[in-house]
């Protein structure tokens, strides 16, 4: 077949077949697509040409050497639009590219032809030749199977048999079985394709994971029962309680900052401005007499007490994560040994941060623009200096507030010698600089959704993150951390947190949870949206045994969340996404769905349905109406239903296209559904 290449068209940027719009394109190109091993990559581009004539639309998936090795049909998106799209799954880590190509489809369009013409009694027999003439041009292609020009032939054969009806005839070249045999593999002309897009596939850890974050110094802590004094937790106390993480089915254990804590203007309980002699400080302001990023905070231990508490989580299936935080303490080493990286003020005193209401006068930020080169490249030791110590993981604190050339320099480095290296953005800022992070390097960020609480506001932000930025921005969607307790959870008690948890769990491959939400921590420092007695400036402790023993604890919930994460791999992909409608404005429903290979290549279908009463305080009922080709449902019961599994209470039932559900928040506010197949 012809490949419109040469002559006049070769001076032109249009190409045969136009395909314009293709996504996921970043930046023209210049910035890789974010993939992760077996995980879909949703492909989309505006394919279309003069005339009738039918198209055919691929997706092409190239390994680091160039070789193809995947190649899908796009499929049509919404009758007039042409919009077409499909799925493309690299399956290791590394460096992929991927192209659209487009084509005129020489058997669709003969077949539409000739279905409408013979109908019509119009040049019956010059249609019958046409296709035959097709067919037995195509059974002598010698890249097509001996099984499959058999079938060729077999049907030019028929086609040309003038003493066969034509209703014979017409079915020999249009039967189902050579249908499909070349729906597969088509008779393209007029092939033209795009150029190559890349795409970087990370290790896993990059794009799916369940976090939980707790403070090392309150792990093991205690206060004396007559003075009340604290004696600090530390890393060989805390390395007892990785275990009760790992039970829960927890991926990541992330710390806050582990560094000497400054004391110049350290922060009292609530975040007050005087402190006592006794008051911890916040980890966030980083460093004192006894070093600075590159130390570790006294009472915590040495490096190898660190080392032990990395290798005990390694042991029990748990990566390290470790803030990375920018900023100095005033009595931080850097504050003396180079002013230069920091702010000074007109009467000469160093900034401290500010984001106006909030004041942190125990934290001076760092100025970039001094002395880039320097400041640069001591962050770079920095971050060298933890991955030898087995950090693989590092969640960024406030990256907006440094310039974008940074990231996109200090990712590339780190990434260049330690490609198994994460970084996570902790950006809650506006959408155009938490876009940028992500494009800049950033493999996951924090996210909006802990403030999309209300039916419309989760339906809305889940088809945004799912289909529109998945490419570059991949959110993690944490529950709550130390400075964010919503009113959500401040007033919809364990429903709420029941709900939130649901939500995050399966509606991102990534979510997190700060220590204290299994045990429903709800009360909150009157007008502000944190906890109150904040353990970002005390000890806070905490028995998770007790609460779990006497039932009034989420660990199980979490934990079964988590087990329901790791059985199922359609929760592992995040552009997989499909919102439902449903008759009540409480009630969200989504699925998940993903065709899994087998080690023989045979295709599991893994489908998830979830439905959520979002309303913490009431019971909901109402309608479910399900969009069944987004479930890929291709066996039905009798009466044509389908069968479900409850994952969270064990339950089947079976349900079709419209369901009736009742959600109580007080009992059970939300399902998980597994569709069931006979495989």
């Amino acid at each position: 077949m012809s490949t419109a290449s040469a002559g006049v068209l070769a001076e032109t940027t249009v190409g045969r077949i136009p395909i314009v719009d293709i996504s996921p394109v970043i930046d023209s190109g210049t910035v890789p697509a974010k993939g992760i091993p077996g995980a879909d990559l949703e492909v989309a581009a505006t394919v279309f040409r003069e005339g009738h004539d039918l198209l055919g639309v691929e997706a092409l998936l190239f390994d680091a050497k160039g070789k193809e090795r995947q190649r899908v049909r796009l499929l049509p998106l919404g009758k007039g639009t042409d919009r077409w799209e499909g799925r493309l799954t690299p399956d290791e880590v590394g460096e992929w590219s991927f192209a659209v190509e487009g084509f005129s489809d020489l058997y669709a369009t003969w077949r539409h032809n000739a279905e409408v013409k013979i109908a019509a009694d119009v040049d019956v027999e010059l249609m019958l030749a046409e296709g035959a003439a097709l067919l037995g041009k195509a059974a002598a292609d010698a890249s097509r199977s001996a099984q499959q020009r058999a079938l060729l032939k077999t049907a030019a054969v028929g086609l040309s048999d003038a003493g066969l009806p034509v209703a014979q005839r017409l079915g020999a070249g249009t039967n189902s079985q050579i249908h499909q045999l070349l729906e597969r593999q088509p008779i393209r002309d007029l092939v033209t394709r795009s150029k190559e897009y890349p795409i970087e596939v990370e290790r896993e850890a990059a794009g799916r994971g369940s976090w939980y974050e707790f403070f090392p110094r309150s792990e093991g802590a205690s206060r004396h029962p007559e003075t009340g004094e604290w004696t600090s937790g530390n890393f060989r106390t805390a390395l007892h309680s990785l275990d009760r993480v790992a039970k829960m089915g927890f991926d990541v254990i992330y710390l806050p900052p582990i560094h000497p804590i400054g004391e110049v203007n350290r922060k009292g309980p609530n975040n007050t401005l005087v402190a006592g002699p006794a008051d911890p400080g916040s980890p966030w302001a980083i460093g004192s007499q006894y070093g600075g990023h590159d130390a570790i905070h006294p009472e915590l231990g040495d490096f190898a007490d660190f080392d032990a508490f990395v290798k005990r989580a390694a042991e029990l299936g748990l990566e390290v994560a470790l803030d990375l935080a920018l900023q100095a303490a005033p009595d931080h080493p850097w504050a003396t040994e180079h002013p230069e990286w920091f702010t000074t003020r007109i009467d000469g005193s160093i900034a401290y941060a500010e984001n106006p209401p909030k004041k942190y006068q125990d934290i001076y930020p760092l100025n970039f623009d001094n002395d880039p080169d320097g400041l640069s490249y001591e962050v770079l030791r920095i971050v060298k200096l933890w991955i030898s110590h087995g950090v693989k993981i590092f969640r960024v604190d406030n990256p907006h507030t440094k310039p974008l050339w940074f990231w996109q320099w200090l990712i590339a480095k780190v990434r260049a010698e330690h490609p198994e290296i994460v970084f996570l953005a902790e950006a809650f800022t506006r959408p155009a600089m938490m876009h940028a992070l992500g494009r800049a390097g950033f493999q996951q960020s924090y996210s909006y959704f802990t403030w999309r609480n209300d039916k419309a506001e989760i339906e809305e932000y889940f088809q945004e993150v799912s289909h529109h930025s998945a490419a570059f921005y991949r959110p993690n969607f944490f529950v709550n951390t130390p400075d964010i307790l919503t009113e959500y959870l401040q007033y919809g008690g364990p429903a709420g947190f029941k709900i939130r948890a649901v939500l995050a769990a399966t509606g991102s491959p990534l979510w997190g949870v700060y220590a204290g939400y299994e045990l429903f921590e709800h009360v909150a420092r009157p007008g502000a949206e944190e906890y109150i007695d904040n353990e970002k400036y005390e000890y806070k402790a905490r028995d998770f045994a007790a609460a779990e023993k006497s039932g009034r604890s989420l660990a199980p919930f979490i934990t079964l969340l988590n087990r329901i994460r790791r059985e199922h791999p359609s929760l592992g992909d995040l552009s997989n996404l499909t919102v439902h409608a449903t008759s009540d404005p409480a009630t969200v429903a989504f699925s998940k769905h993903k065709n899994v290979h087998d080690a023989e290549g045979k295709i599991h279908k893994d489908t998830i349905i979830v439905v959520v009463n979002v309303d913490a305080h009431s019971a909901r009922e109402g309608m479910v109406y399900l969009d069944l080709a987004a479930l890929q449902i291709d066996q039905f019961n009798a009466d044509g239903t389908f069968t479900v599994d409850e994952l969270i209470t064990g339950q089947s039932w079976q349900w079709g296209s419209e369901n009736y559900v009742r959600l109580d928040a007080h009992l059970e506010p939300a399902h998980i559904l597994h569709v069931r197949r006979s495989e």
